[in-house]
């Protein structure tokens, strides 16, 4: 799941990067071997360009341009040279902080990243929510809420013990808050600033950071209890299969045997944890900044065992500025966590309004023990036949 993720925020990136490039190489004799005003435009318009005709062109005074030519320069100590210098990092610069990024004063990647964010992030995202929530809101009127089919017994089996709705409450209450406060963060300059204005989305996303920031911290806490707790409850078994072939009774009343999760339960519960890892290690990176840097290692990785070429994606950079690792790591942050959320709104519809007496189970911890039967019918024999075998409590002696 992660690698297609992967291969799709690479793909779309190159692909708005890239969709007006052009094949013929600009002339550059009259500019003596220099960019020409064709190459400016160019990169302003996000095409790539082969800038090898000016990472190379530093440290020799014979291959500066004229000072009369076009964009002609002053010599090989020019001012244009040592710009070039800087951003292809062959420039000797020293800094007083010796931060990872305090030697990067130019690079490339901004403002690719600016026009993904802006673009394609802000639009796909936008458009994956919507169609999630009005295809819910279209299922619930055609099938209607999944009532309980027999009669109810009014007794009731202990689901979930309080340690276990106290983590399950940890990780839902921080992944809204930190959802939230991440749309927030990232439609605030195309919708709230217009609707509201500067000083007024200013507070609103100060106290959206703060949040955000000091809450992941309990998502994560939250994303570790939930694993701990109920990873050997989710394993694979033969049930799953059944129960994915009657698609669990969500669209007929014929209900397939489950144990204490159900197959549907299980795949909510892998992508939590899965997704949930990814947007928490990403999340660390944007909190620690230029320390954590995933993104040249993984590309590496993925070029030496083929995958990049297997997903179409040519050799993939292996080296990359400490910003550009920062600026993946927000894009990467915010794609996955846009999946995430439409998962958990599927998540949040059965659990809520979707199905009948679903709501107990992390509520009180109590469910109907016919609610228990239909839908999860080998756990719920299980619960009896231990109720049933259960020595009764001693009566004290008199």
């Amino acid at each position: 799941m992660l690698r297609g993720l992967l291969a799709l925020m690479l793909t779309v990136t190159f692909v708005a990067t890239a969709y007006a490039q052009d094949a013929n190489t600009p002339d550059r004799e009259a500019t003596g071997g220099a960019q020409t005003l064709e190459d400016i435009m160019a990169r302003q318009r996000g095409e790539e360009v082969d800038n090898s005709f000016r990472s190379e062109a530093t440290g020799d005074p014979d291959s500066a341009a004229g000072i009369a030519s076009q964009l002609g320069t002053l010599g090989g100590a020019s001012d244009p040279e040592l710009w070039r210098g800087l951003r292809f990092g062959s420039a000797d610069v020293t800094a007083s902080n010796n931060g990872p990024a305090a030697t990067t004063l130019i690079q490339d990647g901004g403002m690719k990243w600016l026009r993904f964010r802006e673009g394609p992030l802000l639009e796909y995202g936008g458009y994956l929510l919507f169609l999630t929530v009005a295809l819910l809101a279209i299922f619930l009127l055609i099938r209607g809420r999944i009532r309980i089919d027999g009669e109810k017994t009014g007794r009731t089996l202990t689901r979930f013990k309080a340690i276990e709705r106290f983590g399950h409450w940890l990780l839902a209450g921080s992944f809204i808050l930190l959802g939230l406060t991440g749309l927030v963060s990232l439609f605030g300059r195309k919708v709230l600033i217009p609707a509201f204005g500067h000083e007024s989305f200013s507070v609103l996303a100060l106290g959206s950071k703060w949040v955000h920031n000091n809450v992941s911290w309990a998502f994560m806490l939250g994303l570790v209890m939930v694993f701990v707790m109920w990873v050997l409850h989710n394993l694979p078994d033969r049930t799953d299969l059944h129960w994915l072939r009657k698609g669990g009774g969500i669209f007929s009343d014929d209900h397939p045997p489950a144990k204490k999760f159900n197959a549907g339960q299980k795949l909510i519960f892998w992508s939590v944890i899965v997704l949930g890892s990814s947007i928490s290690l990403s999340g660390l990176a944007l909190l620690f900044p230029f320390e954590i840097n995933m993104f040249a290692a993984s590309f590496a990785k993925m070029n030496s065992f083929g995958i990049s070429e297997a997903l179409g994606l040519g050799q993939l950079r292996e080296t990359l500025a400490p910003h550009e690792e920062m600026q993946y790591a927000q894009l990467w942050h915010a794609i996955v966590s846009f999946v995430l959320i439409a998962i958990i709104f599927a998540h949040i519809y059965i659990g809520t309004v979707g199905m009948e007496g679903a709501y107990d189970a992390m509520g009180s911890g109590e469910v109907e023990e016919q609610w228990a039967r239909e839908h999860h019918s080998i756990w719920a024999e299980e619960e009896l036949a231990k109720a049933r075998n259960a020595p009764e409590s001693a009566t004290p002696a008199e």
